[in-house]
């Protein structure tokens, strides 16, 4: 059975930071998330929505082999 990783240490990444990160744009983002093929992000608080710093690194090195793992 798979662990969760522990996510006490890691940053969160509001969306102007992972368009950044990533150079997609916002509409590319949500479409990739529906398409299982980009980090789902995370609700921090009504209406706010952030994404794990690790997430994204882990795609930003392999935009191509990443898999949601659900």
């Amino acid at each position: 059975m798979a662990t969760k990783p522990d996510r006490s240490r890691d940053s969160l990444l509001r969306l102007t930071d992972v368009r950044k990160r990533t150079a997609l744009s916002r509409t590319t983002i949500y479409r990739r998330i529906a398409a299982g093929t980009f980090p789902a992000s995370v609700p921090i608080s009504d209406g706010l929505v952030a994404w794990y710093q690790t997430d994204i690194d882990a795609w930003v090195a392999s935009p191509m082999g990443w898999r949601n793992a659900c």
